[in-house]
């Protein structure tokens, strides 16, 4: 058991190093340029596609968005033109910061997670199918493959944390009804941590467990999105695409 939970932890981690392996058969200025345009374009493409998976999550899940911000660098004055909430601008990339769950906690978990099936669909397919790729094919899937793929371990704090607190604190809600359901709940970990024990009234222990659990499932829920990346892989893909495996 404890293997196989080693083995999934290092799993997306030996994707990346066997797409990079093949990427470098031969060492070229020519591959790595490749690999490094690849990257850029892919995450500047992905940013708003991802800020915009929130917003059509909420609206699926019936809700309703009012505003969505994003930075003027990923196309924020074009999207505004298609899209009448998008607002140009914002703290982070992007941010949705106008929306209505309708006190749902389902539509507010799809509005989180909407946006992480391109992960399994699209990130980690690519990244899995760089490895034995020739090596400029190996680069520029790897490039392409590397944000989309990688994009639920850099929103650990964001997104996933956020996913991880709906469902905890519904369960304090269950446990408690006095509990204020959105104590816990935030798109950012850190600036919570701050506002919530040094800033805020906490109520200690309570807090630090919660907030840690909350962030103990989101990891969890990384993972599980990462493997389901896996388990389609191999179906588009096929079983011995990878050594790996």
């Amino acid at each position: 058991m404890i293997k196989k939970i080693k083995t999934i932890l290092a799993l997306p981690f030996e994707d990346f190093f066997s797409g990079l392996e093949s990427c470098l058969t031969r060492l070229s200025p020519f591959y790595i340029a490749a690999l490094i345009i690849s990257f850029l374009v892919s995450w500047w493409i992905y940013v708003p596609l991802h800020e915009l998976g929130h917003a059509l999550g909420c609206i699926l899940g019936g809700g309703t968005v009012s505003k969505l911000e994003i930075s003027p660098m990923y196309g924020a004055l074009f999207l505004k033109e298609i899209f009448p909430f998008v607002s140009v601008g914002s703290e982070y990339a992007g941010q949705l910061t106008g929306f209505d769950t309708k006190g749902s906690d389902l539509i507010y978990l799809l509005t989180d997670f909407f946006p992480f099936l391109l992960t399994i669909f699209v990130g980690v397919p690519l990244l899995r199918s760089a490895a034995g790729s020739k090596p400029l094919w190996a680069a520029i899937k790897l490039g392409l493959g590397l944000p989309i793929a990688f994009a639920p371990f850099i929103s650990f704090s964001g997104d996933y944390y956020e996913m991880g607190s709906i469902i905890i604190s519904r369960i304090a809600g269950f446990i408690s009804p006095a509990f204020e359901i959105s104590r816990w709940r935030s798109d950012d970990l850190f600036k919570l941590a701050d506002e919530l024990f040094f800033k805020g009234t906490t109520y200690g222990f309570i807090d630090i467990v919660g907030v840690a659990s909350s962030f103990l499932l989101g990891i969890i829920l990384i993972y599980v999105t990462y493997m389901l990346g896996v388990l389609w892989s191999r179906i588009i893909l096929g079983s011995g695409n990878k050594p790996s495996q």
